[in-house]
């Protein structure tokens, strides 16, 4: 399996277009609400959002997309949500694995989804495993999934490792166990509907994410709105620590010296 590199250890390479895109799909409750209509009508069209954003990274070039889904926390919504999210969950898993086989995308699911029940989990490992070789778009779904629960995860499966041995954790040692050990790091983190937090995803990942908020919500997301933050990533300047002057003039990372800074 491939390695990707810690951006603590080393500087990836960074460009105009991100590699990898990580959205959390946030405003469909609120899109619903003013158009007063039922909540899980704004769930529904929060699905045709995201095979549109699928569609918009695949013309792109982008290699990665990786959408929370569902969080840790979530469960803590009201009993009648978290069904309808389970259900979708699962339409979406049955109705939509052929196609994404067949569009070339790879699907990876991440989180501790036993808690939707068996046949979520079948069709999650069929789906995996029907898509394994596809190259187009890896997109990856966070279900059940927390930032904090995924480096705890991968803490413990290095401590069976070396179970009765004494363990000095370093990132070489735990990276290979979390659950997006396949993937790079996103270059560009999406929220939408206007919050500014991350919400316990990624927590690992996102050390040198360039973070983008919108207040557009989440069903009203196109191509166009990722045109926009994709515009705002590339006017930045990618240091990973460095300086602005260490880059050099006009090779911000093969991207323009204008770009704005970050650290």
């Amino acid at each position: 399996m491939m390695r990707f590199s810690s951006s603590t250890h080393s500087v990836p390479e960074a460009g105009e277009m991100p590699k990898h895109v990580a959205v959390i799909m946030d405003g469909n409750g609120r899109w619903a609400k003013r158009r007063f209509l039922p909540r899980f009508a704004g769930h529904q069209r929060g699905v045709e959002a995201l095979r549109e954003t699928i569609k918009a990274c695949i013309a792109r070039r982008i290699d990665y997309l990786t959408v929370f889904a569902f969080s840790s926390e979530n469960w803590r919504r009201p009993a009648e949500e978290v069904s309808v999210l389970r259900q979708l969950f699962l339409a979406v898993l049955e109705s939509e694995l052929e196609k994404m086989h067949a569009n070339g995308i790879r699907l990876k699911i991440v989180g501790d989804i036993g808690q939707f029940g068996e046949r979520i989990v079948e069709l999650a490992q069929r789906g995996e495993r029907l898509t394994a070789a596809n190259v187009k778009l890896t997109l990856t779904i966070a279900a059940n999934y927390g930032g904090r629960w995924d480096i705890l995860q991968a803490m413990n499966r290095v401590a069976r490792d070396h179970a009765g041995q004494p363990v000095e954790f370093t990132e070489e040692l735990l990276a290979p166990h979390l659950a997006m050990n396949y993937a790079p790091e996103p270059d560009l983190f999406i929220r939408t509907g206007g919050e500014q937090r991350i919400s316990n995803f990624l927590l690992w990942q996102l050390a040198y994410t360039e973070l983008y908020f919108t207040q557009t919500l989440w069903p009203d997301f196109d191509g166009a709105a990722l045109d926009e933050a994709i515009a705002w990533y590339a006017a930045r300047e990618r240091r990973f620590g460095r300086t602005s002057e260490q880059l050099g003039p006009g090779q911000k990372d093969g991207a323009p010296s204008s770009r704005r800074k970050s650290a």
